[in-house]
């Protein structure tokens, strides 16, 4: 019986090609359909051999669209997003999507060319240490020396990347090994004997939990990414009604349970709404699923859900008791786990007091807005996002108010439908991740809501709109800022606007004209609501420019330092 830590795979028949075939075969052994990428001189073996292979490859307008477009791929199919780009510069403009990749769990795997063996460390042309530069915000990363290793390395860098807590890999090919001839045979087994992740729970630890949970008065469920990872979705609302336990996400973890289920609290942390953050404030068991406990969910700590039992379940075990002391601690998948819990389910629970509790919240602090028809605000432009969508499109967004306003008001009840920037937080992910999510499911609208500041750093990438003819729409909230920075300066800094404020800006439809792009500027709600349905109707790229209330803020808000229970802009 061969070990636990062995993963099977099918061999390949022996046979001389290059490095780059190799990679070819490498990609095709994984079932790769697309690649996000740019080339140079150091990939050009690679490109090559790219050119008669029957890949897909997407050619972005730069390397950081690439690799956020590789993340919004992952993101709505749960496929590793693959990308490739070239030494030097090529590598280091992948660099924050990689951190990006790494804190909010997606899986990647990231091949850059480097220069030829023999002068590494010369500092030759294009040369940067994309292995040392990437060893903190990378799963694992190889650099190959050999071209017979590439089948190897291509294999345990995908079963890596998608297993465990999942996340980026990458692999860096010096030019010269692209271009030896090696033997083409892949490896029958994958021997990791040092990465063996924990899927199944402790199965004592879940009887803690049940135990728990028959004491608790006052449970709570925080939802976060690792339910979508593990697509644990029907276990998660099993699991919640069958005791009828209020759920509280993260931002990440929108989508994971039904936002209409009665049960649903909505996102909860800086800009939660009432009722989600009460629950986590006044809860006398949190059970949390997936999520990390970051500092934006939990203000500050000392007040965060501080008459709680906490239950931590999570397939990274670093992360349990990181940030929130875990009294039940259980490593594991969120879907194993949960079908444990499921399948030795005790009593169901009486707490109707808390539902009337939480209930009572919800109808005596909701979300809303002064709503105003001389002007068009930006939370109404996501209700009729959601009402001219069904709430079935994929929603993308970049960071700032906008992505806050979409997380509120656009109601996520189905998986893999939300694509935004978590822990890093990266402007300009918003619209090239839309391209990325396009591509890997063509059956469903997607939407980039986007800031006029966010999207001026990436919106070279309407150039591949075109070139794919891909029926994405952007919708740009445009209150000529950067919005939440102003919203931070008029509310902790005296209305000091110190470079925030996007007075010059380029004309948004002219600049989709010039690729080829139609648009619509739009200022009030009756031509929104006419300028995205002909959008949707029209099945093409389409920029619209939505000019909103420049001074308007998002809200509720948990001012730093503060806890749950100290919400600001609460409207009842």
């Amino acid at each position: 019986m061969k070990a636990s830590w062995v993963a099977e795979k099918k061999t390949v028949e022996t046979s001389l090609v290059s490095g780059a075939e190799l990679f070819i075969q490498g990609l095709q052994n994984e079932q790769v359909e697309v690649i996000f990428g740019y080339p140079g001189g150091a990939v050009l073996p690679i490109y090559d051999a790219l050119y008669k292979a029957e890949l897909k490859h997407v050619l972005t307008r730069h390397e950081q669209g690439a690799i956020h477009a590789a993340q919004g791929y992952a993101r709505v199919t749960g496929k590793p997003g693959v990308v490739l780009a070239t030494s030097g510069p090529g590598a280091t403009n992948l660099v924050t999507g990689i951190a990006d990749s790494m804190i909010d769990s997606i899986p990647l795997v990231i091949f850059t060319g480097q220069v030829a063996t023999q002068v590494i460390g010369t500092d030759a042309f294009q040369e940067a240490d994309i292995v040392g530069i990437t060893m903190p915000i990378t799963k694992h990363n190889y650099q190959v020396q050999k071209a017979e290793d590439l089948p190897r390395i291509i294999q345990e860098a995908f079963h890596i990347a998608t297993t465990g807590r999942k996340g980026p890999v990458l692999i860096d090919i010096p030019k010269d090994v692209a271009v030896k001839a090696a033997e083409q045979k892949a490896p029958s087994e994958i021997r990791l004997p040092g990465y063996q992740p924990t899927v199944k729970p402790n199965i004592l630890q879940v009887k803690r939990l049940n135990e728990a949970l028959q004491q608790s008065k006052k449970p709570v469920i925080l939802a976060g990414a690792g339910v979508l990872a593990a697509q644990a979705e029907v276990e998660l609302l099993t699991f919640a009604e069958y005791y009828g336990i209020p759920v509280v996400q993260t931002l990440l973890g929108l989508g994971g349970f039904p936002a209409e289920n009665s049960l649903s609290l909505g996102m909860g942390g800086m800009h939660g709404t009432y009722a989600a953050n009460m629950a986590l404030y006044e809860s006398d068991l949190l059970i949390g699923i997936g999520a990390r406990f970051d500092d934006r969910l939990t203000g500050n700590l000392d007040h965060f859900a501080k008459d709680a039992v906490v239950a931590h379940i999570d397939v990274d075990p670093a992360e349990i008791g990181k940030n929130v002391p875990a009294e039940i601690p259980i490593v594991g998948c969120a879907k194993e786990t949960l079908s444990a819990l499921n399948q030795s389910a005790g009593d169901k629970l009486n707490i109707k007091d808390w539902h009337y509790s939480l209930t009572n919240y919800k109808t005596e602090f909701p979300l809303t807005y002064k709503k105003n028809e001389s002007e068009l605000k930006p939370q109404y432009v996501m209700e009729i996002l959601h009402e001219a969508t069904e709430g079935n499109a994929i929603v993308s967004t970049d960071v700032g108010q906008h992505q806050m306003w979409a997380a509120q008001y656009y109601k996520f009840s189905t998986s893999n439908r939300w694509i935004t920037s978590g822990g890093l937080g990266t402007m300009g992910f918003g619209f090239p991740a839309a391209i990325g999510a396009k591509i890997g499911r063509p059956d469903l609208p997607v939407i980039a809501v986007v800031g006029d500041g966010g999207f001026q750093m990436t919106l070279q990438e309407l150039g591949v709109l075109q070139d794919w003819e891909l029926p994405v729409i952007v919708v740009i909230v445009n209150n000529k800022s950067l919005g939440m920075v102003r919203q931070w300066q008029e509310i902790f800094y005296e209305k000091r606007y110190s470079q925030s404020l996007l007075d010059i800006q380029p004309d948004f439809i002219k600049l989709a004209s010039a690729y080829g792009i139609d648009g619509q500027r739009v200022e009030n709600e009756e031509d929104l609501r006419k300028a995205l349905t002909a959008a949707l109707r029209s099945q093409k790229p389409f920029v619209l420019d939505c000019v909103v209330s420049a001074d308007e803020n998002v809200y509720p808000m948990i001012a730093p330092g503060k806890g749950l229970h100290e919400m600001i802009g609460v409207r009842g």
